[in-house]
């Protein structure tokens, strides 16, 4: 395989979405939103080859990702994969089926781990619309106490236009969070700038927002991963605002994730906080990845 390597860009999307509607396994840290919002913080570059895009980082250290396109097409024994070890090729946040395929057209070449902190949490999208029974009574109650406080969810669709707002409350919980203090969350601004100023770039963006008294108070942005999951990239809520996590939370999900049959929330990178606040909304399951290791024969 050519290893001619550039960095993530939005020239090549079109031969990108191509690929990726072909992927058997759509992960939310594979869209091209995700790719080219954190191009810079992780190095992002890609390669395209025939069937596959191979995608690599190179900062802080360099290491490849899992290739994007029709796994079942491909030679998997005759094909050199991207590899900065002589011996064996290491590859981090490998989905679930690619592994599979791995282990059976490799036997006995194939080393795995899970990797917790990346698993993405998948939610059944009729949970986190209706936040039925007692399982959910405390989440209600959140949602039950912002309406009475600001009366029914005051919501709208993002469209291109509402950019400007979004970034503003982006802006606002940055300076509450100190994000610039913050390595990750200074990255993560970035990233939510990158691409929500190229709104019109990516397809399958969908968005929804809360206004209290004509302010946008809180906003998530999300994307269409396979028809099955809806993926949220972003959310965010102003403090001060009783309740209104839950309820932006529950209102996208009924609204933006209608027809769909899961939400997929993305990982918690191992941040005990996060992973228990992810719990609490009791995931149905997850899109589990692994630490993969290919012996070269």
């Amino acid at each position: 395989m050519s290893k001619s390597f550039s960095p993530v860009s939005l020239d090549d999307s079109q031969r990108y979405y191509e690929l990726w509607q072909r992927t058997p396994q759509r992960s939310l840290d594979y869209t091209l939103a995700n790719l080219w919002g954190w191009q810079d913080y992780y190095g992002l570059e890609w390669c395209f080859d025939d069937n596959l895009c191979w995608i690599r980082q190179m900062r802080p250290y360099p290491i490849c990702w899992a290739p994007v396109g029709d796994w079942n097409a491909v030679d998997w024994k005759s094909l050199l994969p991207c590899s900065f070890n002589e011996n064996a090729h290491d590859v981090v946040r490998v989905p679930e089926k690619l592994l599979y395929i791995w282990q059976e057209h490799l036997p006995g070449l194939v080393d795995a781990d899970e990797d917790r902190g990346q698993w993405e949490y998948l939610y059944k999208q009729e949970e986190l619309a209706e936040l039925p029974g007692n399982r959910y009574h405390k989440k209600r109650n959140h949602y039950n106490s912002y309406v009475k406080t600001y009366g029914e969810p005051d919501y709208h669709s993002l469209d291109d236009a509402m950019v400007e707002d979004v970034l503003a409350v982006q802006d606002d919980w940055c300076q509450w969070h100190e994000c610039e203090e913050s390595p990750s969350l200074r990255a993560e601004n970035e990233a939510i700038n990158r691409v929500l100023s190229h709104w019109n770039s990516f397809q399958g963006l969908t968005g929804g927002s809360l206004y209290v008294d004509g302010k946008m108070v809180a906003f998530s942005v999300g994307e269409d991963l396979d028809g099955e999951s809806l993926g949220v990239h972003y959310e965010k809520g102003l403090n001060g605002f009783k309740g209104v996590y839950q309820t932006i939370n529950c209102t996208f999900a009924r609204r933006a994730g209608a027809g769909f049959t899961y939400m997929n929330r993305a990982q918690d990178l191992d941040e005990e906080g996060l992973r228990q606040a992810k719990m609490t909304y009791l995931p149905a399951d997850f899109l589990r990845k692994y630490k993969v290791r290919i012996r070269k024969v």
